[in-house]
């Protein structure tokens, strides 16, 4: 199982960025996937999280500017990423809750993509 996340960048504060995330490789079912950020010196935040449902929960930091979103037939999840601020530089990763045959239920993390906001 792989999560390969893309759509990082740089670009200037009030822009916007989207990032994808796919799973890949043989898997039961996605039951939840999400994104996480790591800013230099900082500890990883949870950024959005979507479930099996469609139900979703954002940081307090991102609520308002960020959507998540996912598609369930493809196994992919995005976030739009508007009115971006210099605070929002960080590596973005995303992560699944994944059943894999012959593992048992747990979260996958992707590589992380860089995104970088410039005042």
């Amino acid at each position: 199982v792989q999560l390969q996340a893309s759509g990082g960048g740089s670009v200037q504060a009030g822009g916007s960025l989207r990032l994808s995330c796919v799973v890949s490789g043989r898997i039961f079912s996605v039951n939840g996937m999400g994104w996480y950020r790591q800013a230099p010196g900082k500890e990883r935040e949870l950024v959005a999280q979507i479930d099996s449902n469609s139900r979703t929960n954002y940081g307090d930091s991102v609520t308002g500017r960020f959507t998540i979103s996912s598609d369930n037939a493809d196994n992919t999840v995005y976030l739009q990423m508007n009115n971006l601020r210099p605070e929002d530089t960080g590596v973005y990763y995303c992560t699944a809750d994944i059943k894999a045959p012959g593992q048992p239920r747990h979260e996958y993390w992707g590589q992380g993509t860089q995104v970088t906001v410039s005042s």
